[in-house]
């Protein structure tokens, strides 16, 4: 892969990813925070599953930079998404792992409610959608 393209995906995931994580602090907004817990259980879980989506597709970017070939036929799981960054990055590896545990299972499963953990969450979400970050991002 050319230097151009690498720049091209670069550009138009990092623009996704980061358009998927504003539209998770919109829904998150709606989940009303008071005292440091969210009160809406429905809105904290949509947030998170989508802050999640746009680490997935960050990690896909990454990968296909990284020449990993990229499963089209079914589903990814988190194994094959650990076990490929592994290879490749451990500390992105510790972001990928946070990640999943906090906005995956916490956030979009059980739906909890702590402000603080939600944010380490997001703040990971960003960790892992930097690692692909064009030297000149496109306007959002």
């Amino acid at each position: 892969m050319s230097v151009e393209e690498q720049q091209e995906v670069k550009q138009k995931a990092y623009a996704e990813a980061v358009r998927y994580m504003d539209n998770a602090k919109e829904v998150l907004r709606k989940a009303r925070k008071e005292d440091d817990r969210y009160q809406d259980r429905k809105y904290v879980r949509m947030a998170c599953g989508t802050a999640y989506s746009g680490v997935l597709l960050a990690l896909d970017a990454y990968l296909q930079l990284k020449d990993v070939e990229l499963v089209k036929k079914r589903r990814r799981s988190i194994e094959w998404y650990t076990a490929n960054v592994a290879k490749q990055d451990k500390k992105l590896l510790t972001y990928l792992n946070a990640a999943y545990n906090i906005l995956h299972l916490d956030g979009y499963y059980d739906g909890i409610l702590r402000a603080d953990a939600i944010k380490s969450g997001f703040d990971t979400a960003y960790d892992i959608i930097e690692k692909i970050k064009p030297r000149t991002p496109n306007p959002i």
